[in-house]
């Protein structure tokens, strides 16, 4: 089964830390935030993906066609030419198979989906999700989930993280202060999709400026093709500064939720 990632968008609220990099690149401990997306998936055995490039794609795509360099030992042998010229210690990186896809720099979520299609469709089913939100999602527990109620589409349904202090008062007194609360009420898109392929062509027209979180699955819904699998657990986007210092703390603590291989 195929994992796509949503990898093209520009993260404006993050200009700070990705002003020379595309969102998806933003570190994370020693490691863009987009492999800590991919080992998640690879923890349940999901190793085939299909990167939707955009805005500063290329940084992505010099990422992987240089994975090996970056992650293991390796000797340059300059007076070598060809496969000799270099060798690479170890053992192997990560079984996995990258698909990269120039989807268009300014092409909207659903339309970059449409792009890719002829890498989406060779199974029943696909997942996607956006490469730049963690969370300790149960992937195998999502895809049972999706396979038993026969919908055409699920998304994870999460609690929105606080991003601001929250005051418990009584006669204007503050009996409890939580500075990271979780909102209790309502869900929202949390990613972490699973589509049966005939959404592509029955949900998915060919134009640039298709909003996957319009368009797509507003239809699905109505058509009662959409069902949410809720989770409870941890789940983070990096869309801020501060939600880039948080996810950082948490794995230079050893605490990182979403770290379950």
């Amino acid at each position: 089964m195929k994992v796509a990632i949503l990898c093209g968008g520009r993260g404006t609220r993050l200009r700070e830390v990705s002003e020379t990099i595309p969102k998806p690149m933003v570190p994370v401990g020693e490691h863009p935030v987009l492999w800590h997306v991919m080992k998640l998936y690879a923890a349940h055995g999901l190793t085939e993906f299909v990167l939707l490039l955009g805005y500063k794609g290329v940084v992505i795509r010099e990422y992987f066609l240089n994975f090996a360099a970056y992650e293991t030992d390796v000797t340059v042998n300059l007076a070598a030419t060809g496969e000799e010229r270099l060798t690479f210690h170890g053992r192997p990186i990560e079984p996995w198979q990258v698909t990269l896809v120039n989807t268009g720099e300014d092409t909207l979520t659903g339309a970059r989906i449409r792009r890719a299609r002829r890498y989406l469709e060779t199974d029943e089913l696909f997942c996607l999700t956006y490469g730049d939100g963690v969370g300790n999602i149960d992937i195998t527990a999502l895809l049972a989930f999706h396979r038993n109620h026969g919908r055409l589409a699920t998304v994870t349904a999460v609690r929105p993280p606080g991003r601001f202090g929250e005051l418990a008062l009584e006669a204007g007194q503050v009996r409890v202060f939580n500075e990271k609360p979780q909102v209790s009420g309502g869900y929202i898109n949390g990613g972490f999709f699973v589509f049966h392929r005939d959404v592509i062509e029955r949900y998915f027209p060919d134009r640039d400026d298709l909003m996957l979180e319009k368009e797509p699955l507003e239809a699905l819904a109505r058509d009662g093709e959409l069902m949410a699998f809720q989770h409870e657990g941890f789940w983070q986007p990096m869309d801020t500064p501060r939600e880039f210092q948080l996810l950082n703390e948490l794995w230079r603590s050893g605490r990182a939720p979403w770290k379950i291989w």
